[in-house]
């Protein structure tokens, strides 16, 4: 009986198309979901996400992040409503307003709201005359994003516990920032392992590098789904 696909998102931040590609047939196997970012789709547009799709079918995440008026943010929105995307990012910073442009624009998308970007400590958002501590920043942002009817959101993993007893159940955590034990952090300032995202209460873990760096893409991923799939045994 074949594994059914972990929670995982890989981003494919990949310097060409067919690299993008290739690394998505080879993790699809094994991830649920391939996530698009904006060097990509701003390189490649609406092609990137037909190209990564494949014939697997998997789920695309397409990480735009939009923030700006309204009206932007809804004209973008439905403009790639018709790629069908899983998922659409916008920045819960742009406030509720424009979230609800958003989910209102791509009503069969999961609009997306990110809290604060996983690369920020509570130094930059003092820096940015935000209110924090991070973790306070990212529960407000999160509620608001929710009220304006955002179906999933962007966390760090360490946040996660915290949003999940601020929203409940029904909002799906998406969680950037996780690395697998031993590996590099590089840009990311907030960051957990696999295991301890998916404990935390996180639905989809962010991970790049530690799988497309890799030797074989697809052997890792595999890796980590295995690894994620016992944490889910041992939680049931």
């Amino acid at each position: 009986m074949t594994a059914a696909p972990a929670p995982i998102a890989v981003a494919l931040d990949a310097p060409d198309l067919e690299t993008a590609a290739r690394w998505a047939a080879q993790v699809t196997p094994h991830v649920s979901t391939v996530k698009v970012g904006l060097e990509l789709y701003l390189r490649y547009g609406p092609d990137v996400v037909a190209g990564v799709r494949g014939s697997g079918g998997a789920q695309v995440f397409l990480d735009l992040k939009l923030h700006d008026i309204p009206a932007t943010v809804a004209g973008a929105a439905r403009a790639v409503a018709d790629l069908r995307p899983a998922y659409l990012t916008v920045h819960a910073a742009g406030g509720p307003a424009m979230v609800r442009a958003a989910v209102e624009a791509a009503p069969d998308t999961r609009i997306t709201a990110v809290t604060v970007l996983t690369s920020l400590g509570d130094a930059d958002l003092a820096r940015l005359g935000l209110a924090g501590p991070a973790p306070d920043a990212v529960r407000r942002l999160a509620a608001l994003a929710v009220e304006a009817g955002a179906r999933a959101l962007v966390c760090s993993p360490q946040e996660a516990a915290a949003v999940r007893a601020e929203v409940g159940p029904a909002v799906t955590l998406v969680t950037p920032g996780v690395r697998p034990s031993g590996a590099a952090t590089q840009d990311q300032a907030r960051v957990a392992t696999p295991e301890a995202a998916l404990e935390a209460g996180a639905d989809l873990l962010v991970i790049g590098r530690p799988i497309t760096g890799a030797a074989d893409p697809g052997a890792a991923a595999a890796a980590i789904a295995a690894a994620l799939r016992g944490v889910s045994a041992n939680a049931s």
